[in-house]
């Protein structure tokens, strides 16, 4: 036997006896001072086999028994602690790796609160505050592939990662602030910058060395979730120490091509999102969506086509990324290629929500500012197939924000594509949104430089250039003796014409007959929009006369045209309609209702049909609804200036009267509106029944379950809103059956402009019909509407038709347990 090992061997054996006998303190402490030797921290070290053979054979079976001998008259054999330093000093001076193992293994099986359990704990913390953990992953990375062991590697894995959750399994309340995942993971990521230090010194030294154990702790921790925590750590160091250092550079692309294939995908979304920028995010990675298919995988496919909840700066750095060198290019190109596919399929405009159709347009519009001319020109026949074909399916889309993508997407490409041809040109209002859109279409170098940012200043001095500065902004010096300053009109101050108002030569109809007239067979054109102007208040003023052609005037509202530029013509046109409808609704609504079905009408006129009869239902159904004209506040001939101003005699008396008494209670100071009948109870089913009898008969210009789904859409939230004044009317439950089997037969349509109208529809039936009547005449719809609603909050793509369905379910389940209480124990 070899008597190096024999004799440390017979050391441990004689301390072992020794502190599980004695009860002497000074005896324990030189016994444990003797076994220091071994560790090399003494003035006298052992030998290097010796201190070799006490790490790797001995030293975990003398550290467990230090940790049974743990208690406070133990302890308390040597006085001011220092039984309990030289304690310590044995798991914080030792081999790292086993004493960190040792604890945790210590830790895990003490049950119940104890004093050994917390004394342990507080040194663990001890352990991980002086930096122990760095030189636990160290040791790995310096082991030899030929030395290493699976198992010991796997288990300090475990431990190291799931620290947090093993310890608060352990102490519960009594868990220790170090041990926090949100002071944890940011500890672990400064030891792993420590540990990378070491690992480039070594290198720099020409000693080999390893970061796959490094690897495999960022991406378990990543696995587990704690990627803002460990990266928002480590990427800030990394930005800093692989800024121009290419060794640094290097250690980073193997410390995430070292990644195991499982946690990649965590890894990587977690760098794109906490790296600033794509150069940043260059030197992290490298190449390495070029070498790893996992990582290629989630970099073009899975972060733009399969998950859409990252900001725009960061779909940039990515792009970005793939844009940053040579091989990755092409990368690039195909998936531009793909994401044009995507966004002109059919099937994912009318499916996919619209957060992530907005998603992927972004994505189109960096690409295409990331490319050049000649890469874009390689692959034009098939970008311009993906291109219009997503045209059309964004243009048919009932939803106006689709519609608005589909314009800005299709203006930039088209003019990147194809820059010969003639450019696509929409008109679309502006928005947030449409603004950031536009700006990605350019790509916007950094300013490091005065030429750089040169173009973002020039504009804006071009916008308020100098009386006397041209273009080029070079002040323009004049010749002496020209004729330029005579000329000029510079120096006459313009006249104040912004409170004139025009004259107008014609007179203003003072019948409604004169207005029908006007609008049919007048050529002056000033008259005819005099009597439109004037058509809403005659109408009000005069209901008997209205109503003698009521529907005549309808259809001629129905049928008019814009023939001047009108300032606001659709809306006097479409308040004129409302005014008619509510002045004689049971005819005019009946004659509307026919003609939203009939021929030869465009989608427009169908819709201001719908939206007429929903204002005059809302207008019928309003407490204290007037039936007079106008007051002389709204525009009109017989409004006298100044009339609102001028208060009459009898309102001055009131006030001196208010000024001068005392009042001990004044009470409410607002007043009641009178109370009045609703005035949509007697003429509902005129406005109702007729829409919903036809939906389903195509004609031949006209197809709600075809083609024209705006429409369709439009005429559920119509449905809904009329069901909805309904409340407290004798039609309201055959009115809540007919809107239930349409939205039962409709439930499933592709459109979610339809599913939202739908829902609302749903909500309006079980605010207006009666409950009592409900659970009495439709339990079976009601049943299949739960599933339904159900159903359609957990899996609709739409997160509009998710929030309406919640609400419906809602007021489905408030309504029951009001009817149906619980029976009492």
């Amino acid at each position: 036997m070899d008597p190096l090992l024999s004799s440390v061997r017979l050391a441990v054996c004689e301390a072992v006896h020794t502190l599980t006998s004695s009860e002497d303190g000074g005896c324990i402490f030189s016994t444990l001072g003797s076994l220091k030797r071994y560790l090399g921290e003494t003035e006298n070290p052992a030998l290097p086999g010796e201190q070799e053979e006490f790490a790797r054979v001995h030293f975990s079976t003398f550290l467990r028994c230090l940790i049974s001998k743990l208690s406070p008259g133990w302890l308390e054999l040597l006085p001011d602690g220092q039984l309990e330093e030289l304690w310590a000093s044995f798991f914080l001076e030792g081999p790292a790796d086993q004493a960190f193992l040792v604890l945790m293994e210590a830790l895990e099986g003490t049950t119940g609160p104890s004093f050994r359990l917390m004394k342990m704990a507080r040194l663990l913390a001890r352990f991980l505050r002086e930096g122990r953990m760095a030189a636990v992953m160290e040791g790995q990375c310096r082991q030899q592939k030929e030395l290493a062991f699976p198992l010991h590697q796997e288990a300090l894995l475990i431990r190291v990662v799931g620290l947090p959750d093993r310890l608060g399994n352990c102490l519960q309340h009594e868990n220790l602030a170090e041990f926090f995942p949100q002071n944890y993971f940011p500890l672990l990521g400064e030891q792993v910058v420590r540990v990378l230090q070491a690992v480039v010194d070594s290198l720099r030294g020409g000693l080999d060395c390893s970061v796959s154990f490094v690897s495999q702790v960022l991406g378990k921790a990543c696995v587990y979730g704690r990627q803002k925590e460990i990266l928002g750590m480590l990427v800030p160091r990394l930005t800093a120490l692989t800024q121009g250092s290419c060794l640094w550079q290097r250690v980073c692309w193997r410390l995430v091509e070292g990644v195991p294939d499982r946690a990649m995908e965590a890894v990587l979304t977690g760098l794109v999102e906490a790296a600033p920028g794509p150069e940043v995010l260059s030197r992290l990675l490298g190449n390495l969506v070029v070498k790893s298919k996992k990582a290629q995988f989630v970099m073009t496919r899975k972060l733009l086509f399969l998950q859409y909840r990252y900001t725009t700066p960061v779909l940039q750095s990515l792009l970005g990324y793939l844009a940053k060198d040579s091989q990755r290019r092409p990368l690039l190109v195909q998936a531009l290629k793909e994401l044009l596919e995507t966004w002109g399929s059919s099937s994912a405009v009318r499916h996919a929500p619209l957060p992530q159709q907005c998603y992927v347009s972004k994505a189109v519009l960096i690409c295409l500012a990331h490319l050049g001319d000649t890469e874009l020109q390689d692959s034009r026949e098939e970008l311009l197939a993906s291109l219009m074909a997503g045209v059309k399916c964004h243009l048919d889309s009932s939803l106006p924000a689709v519609r608005r993508l589909g314009m800005i997407v299709a203006e930039v490409a088209s003019a990147r594509i194809h820059p010969e041809g003639p450019p696509l040109k929409f008109q679309y209002e502006k928005d947030e949104l449409s603004c950031e859109l536009l700006a990605l279409a350019t790509l916007q170098p950094a300013a490091d430089s005065p030429s750089e940012a040169g173009p973002f200043v020039a504009p804006v001095a071009a916008e308020t250039p100098d009386k006397q500065t041209v273009d080029s902004g070079v002040p323009q010096v004049r010749p002496q003796g020209s004729d330029s300053e005579l000329d000029s009109d510079d120096e006459f101050v313009p006249y104040d014409m912004s409170g004139d108002q025009e004259l107008k030569s014609g007179k203003v109809p003072m019948y409604i007959r004169d207005c029908v007239e006007a609008l049919t067979t007048s050529e002056d054109w000033e008259y005819w929009e005099a009597a439109l102007r004037a058509l809403e208040r005659l109408v009000f003023r005069n209901p008997a006369a209205t109503r003698e052609v009521s529907v005549e005037l309808a259809k001629v509202l129905l049928h008019l045209e814009e023939k001047t530029s009108v300032v606001g013509f659709e809306g006097l046109r479409q308040r004129a309609l409302v005014a008619v409808t509510v002045t004689d609704p049971a005819r005019v609504a009946e004659y509307l209702t026919s003609q939203f079905y009939a021929i030869n009408y465009s989608l427009r006129q169908r819709m201001d049909i719908l939206d007429v009869l929903a204002l005059a239902a809302q207008e019928l159904s309003r407490p204290g609804r007037l039936w007079r004209a106008p007051q002389c506040g709204s525009p009109g001939p017989t409004c006298q200036p100044g009339c609102t101003v001028a208060p009459t005699w009898r309102a001055v008396v009131d006030e001196r009267i208010r000024r001068k008494t005392r009042r001990f209670s004044k009470g409410s100071p607002k007043r009641r509106p009178a109370g009045s009948p609703n005035g949509f109870n007697s003429v509902a089913g005129y406005f109702f029944f007729p829409l919903i009898k036809g939906f389903d008969r195509p004609l031949v210009t006209f197809d709600l379950l075809g083609d024209d789904q705006l429409v369709l859409g439009r005429l559920a939230h119509t449905l809904g809103v009329l069901m909805y004044l309904a409340v407290n009317t004798t039609v309201a439950v055959p009115m809540g059956k007919a809107l239930l089997e349409f939205v039962w037969a409709l439930r499933f349509h592709g459109d979610t402009y339809v599913r939202r109208g739908l829902l609302s529809a749903v909500s309006s039936v079980l605010l207006s019909v009666p409950g009592e009547r409900l659970w009495e005449d439709l339990p079976d719809e009601l049943l299949e509407a739960r599933l339904w609603l159900a159903d359609v909050a957990e899996k609709d793509p739409d997160e509009d038709c998710r929030m309406l369905a919640v609400k419906a379910l809602l007021l489905l389940e408030k309504l029951k347990d009001k009817l149906l209480p619980l029976p009492s124990p």
